[in-house]
């Protein structure tokens, strides 16, 4: 594996830096190298943000955002026809958004040059834990497109990194909604 390079584009709140870091604790797991950060402009509540992780299993010297991922994911379907989530994708890229109307309509607004892979977190997410909070589905989504790591270790970090935040219920609730995304991504 070289290094990989993964951008996630959200807004504050929707827990974009908090699915980073469960994807990166999961390739940390599995014996790999990782750099994972965030990057925030003004911090409100709905504001645009970023989040940049990388991947390798040889130690990462770059320390700088992310210009050329291969992989966006995007939690916030309004932000899909935002320039930005194309910026420096490389050629062989993929972007993973939440977006409820398939793959087709995806890439019909995001232009057909790109391979793009769509799932409805939000759906998913409402149905599995009770709330529209997307992130958790999208770790699953990106693990499975990717397959940068294995989506038992995801689980396994996710329910490490919310023990003592929320009930066992709502974290096997989470992790519903991570295998249920990973499974429908299309």
């Amino acid at each position: 594996m070289t290094t990989v390079e993964i951008r996630w584009h959200g807004r504050g709140g929707q827990g974009v830096v908090t699915a980073n870091e469960i994807l990166a604790a999961a390739a940390l797991s599995e014996g790999k190298y990782i750099k994972a950060f965030p990057e925030f402009g003004p911090e409100r509540m709905g504001a645009p943000i970023r989040a940049f992780a990388r991947i390798s299993d040889k130690v990462i010297n770059v320390h700088s955002q992310v210009y050329y991922p291969d992989y966006v994911v995007v939690l916030d379907n309004t932000l899909i026809t935002n320039p930005s989530i194309k910026e420096g994708l490389k050629e062989k890229g993929k972007i993973i958004a939440n977006f409820p109307d398939g793959k087709e309509k995806l890439k019909a607004l995001i232009g057909n040059g790109y391979d793009v892979h769509a799932v409805n977190a939000t759906k998913i997410s409402t149905e599995e834990i009770g709330r529209p909070m997307a992130n958790t589905a999208m770790v699953g989504a990106l693990v499975r497109v990717s397959k940068l790591v294995d989506i038992k270790s995801v689980t396994s970090e996710l329910a490490i990194k919310f023990a003592g935040k929320f009930s066992p219920a709502i974290i096997e609730k989470n992790i519903k909604s991570v295998v249920r995304a990973y499974e429908e991504v299309d």
